[in-house]
Formats: C-alpha cells, sequence, structure tokens
C-alpha cells in the first residue's frame, strides 16, 4: 500500500495544481474572483462543501491517530492539506502512518 499512497500523493499534487496553476497565472491572486467560481453554482459548491467537511474530518484524524501512534510534525500535514490539498496531505499522512507502523511491526517482531 505504501506505493499506492505514494502514486496518490503525487496525483494529489499534479492534478489539482495543472488546473490551479493556468487560473493563477491567466488571473494573478485574484482571491474573490476564485472564491466566486468556486461557489458558482450548486454542483461546485456541493464539491466545496465536501472538500471542507472532509478537509476538517482529515485534521481530526490526523491529531487522534498522530497523538495515538506518537508520530512527528502533525502540524505539517494539516499545513499540506490547506496550501495544497486534501488530495496531497491524506495519503502522505497514511504512508507515514503505513510506514510507522510497518517499522513498529519490525521491531516488535526482532
Amino acid at each position: 500500500m505504501q506505493f499506492v499512497y505514494l502514486i496518490l500523493c503525487i496525483l494529489g499534487f499534479a492534478l489539482p495544481y495543472s488546473q490551479l496553476i493556468p487560473f493563477f497565472a491567466e488571473h494573478g491572486l485574484d482571491l474573490s474572483l476564485f472564491w466566486s467560481q468556486l461557489f458558482a453554482n450548486k454542483i461546485s459548491t456541493d464539491f466545496a462543501f465536501d472538500l471542507l467537511v472532509s478537509s476538517l474530518v482529515f485534521c481530526i484524524f490526523v491529531y487522534k491517530e498522530g497523538t495515538r501512534l506518537n508520530l512527528k510534525y502533525l502540524w505539517l500535514y494539516i499545513v499540506f492539506n490547506l496550501v495544497i490539498g486534501l488530495s496531497f496531505a491524506l495519503p502522505l499522512f497514511l504512508w507515514t502512518r503505513s510506514n510507522h507502523l510497518e517499522t513498529k511491526l519490525s521491531e516488535k517482531a526482532a
């Protein structure tokens, strides 16, 4: 699964930014236009709300699971979620979590 998480992490960065970079290249940092287009109709608003709720769930999951497993730098996944996006931050966290759990298992076996 670790390889799958890494591939999803790369896709989670590349696909959204393939749309975001041209938007900002054309319009600059026009956040007013960005927000108006994000909530332009019921379908885009549905996706925006879904992403906002999913991001909140992700933040709670990172805090609870990261604290339970004693993972470091949990704040970084929240920053990645806010700056890059959930499609990048979630697979990155799952990859880190998977590595951590695998390391713990191999230490236990040794």
